[in-house]
């Protein structure tokens, strides 16, 4: 390795070219060996596939949660990747960490996407359809005739509530107009007012 041989005055290192070489040597024979001569596969990842699950964004929308140093990484403020292990603090860099590369590896899938064939994609538009024609089945003439009965009901009661209004507003002015002739009748005077001059 370094051999202190030279002068008392030398600091310099003086390495031993020939051992190293030796030990270079060695590694590059135990390499062949574990290969045998093949090159290794690389790895085969998954191709990128719909997520099964709903991702939870709202869980923890709105709550206070108190943090010390011994609470684990998962409870902690932010949104924790499980996959990764890793804390992202808000919601729209946690979508991007979890449609990202370094996510999708740790995953086992790769970022390429299944080409799909002539064949699938009528079919996912049959599925499609069938799912527009069902929601349209749903929604039949006769509820929608009940919801407009309902409709015209409720805008007939306001109707009717605001002509109340109207009516209790109109009596009110009345009694307050009754009772200023009454207290003029009476000697009293408006107080400094210059509303009306009687």
């Amino acid at each position: 390795m370094a051999s202190g041989s030279g002068s008392k005055n030398d600091f310099r290192r003086k390495w031993d070219k020939d051992e190293y070489e030796q030990l270079a040597q060695r590694r590059i024979t135990e390499e062949r060996e574990k290969k045998d001569g093949k090159p290794v596969p690389p790895v085969k990842r998954e191709l990128l596939r719909h997520r099964d699950y709903k991702v939870d964004l709202e869980s923890k929308l709105g709550k206070t949660i108190v943090i010390t140093k011994t609470t684990p990484q998962a409870e902690m403020g932010g949104y924790y990747c499980n996959v990764c292990d890793c804390v992202v603090k808000d919601s729209i860099n946690f979508l991007d960490h979890i449609n990202g590369k370094k996510h999708q590896r740790n995953l086992g899938m790769s970022m390429r996407v299944e080409r799909s064939s002539l064949d699938q994609v009528k079919k996912r538009f049959e599925v499609n359809k069938k799912k527009m024609e069902e929601k349209q089945k749903e929604y039949d003439f006769e509820e929608r005739m009940k919801e407009l009965r309902e409709e015209e009901e409720k805008a007939k009661a306001y109707r009717k509530e605001k002509q109340k209004e109207k009516k209790r507003k109109a009596e009110e002015d009345l009694n307050f107009e009754d009772d200023d002739e009454m207290a003029a009748v009476m000697g009293f005077s408006g107080f400094g007012s210059s509303k009306k001059g009687h």
